[in-house]
């Protein structure tokens, strides 16, 4: 959710924000498969259609070429730095740009009922503008 998020707001900007590429892979994915029914369906009541999106798994090339690599939990951050090699510089929680969050994680709804999806929708959301404020320091 997080990348479609992010890829929809990055649209509305001007500039090389615009054209900047957002992918999503995870520490568990597997390649192609498609995003949870629930997710589908938060995004949907934002206005978002995420319905082609297929997984793919985290790999070192994708973190080599990233920009800012954004996860949800302290626990997917733990597992990114166990197996980078390099370790990437740029790895940073969703919500960590925010100023003074009232908490930093974002449970993974992954497995859990509509209502955790939605909430795990609502925290990104509330955290984009300030991640979008962050690239505008990072590309010129």
């Amino acid at each position: 959710m997080g990348a479609a998020l992010l890829r929809h707001a990055l649209a509305a900007e001007s500039g090389p924000l615009r054209s900047l590429r957002v992918i999503s892979a995870g520490v568990s994915a597997r390649r192609g498969d498609p995003m949870t029914e629930y997710s589908v369906a938060a995004l949907k009541k934002v206005g978002i259609d995420a319905g082609n999106h297929s997984s793919e798994p985290l790999t070192q090339e994708l973190l080599d070429g990233a920009l800012l690599v954004l996860c949800m939990t302290e626990s997917h951050r733990a597992t990114i730095q166990a197996i980078a090699d390099p370790e990437p510089k740029n790895l940073r929680l969703f919500r960590e740009f925010m100023p003074a969050p009232k908490y930093l994680e974002i449970p993974d709804p992954y497995g859990g009922p509509f209502s955790a999806d939605e909430t795990s929708r609502d925290e990104m959301v509330e955290a984009i503008p300030s991640i979008v404020q962050h690239l505008k320091t990072q590309v010129r």
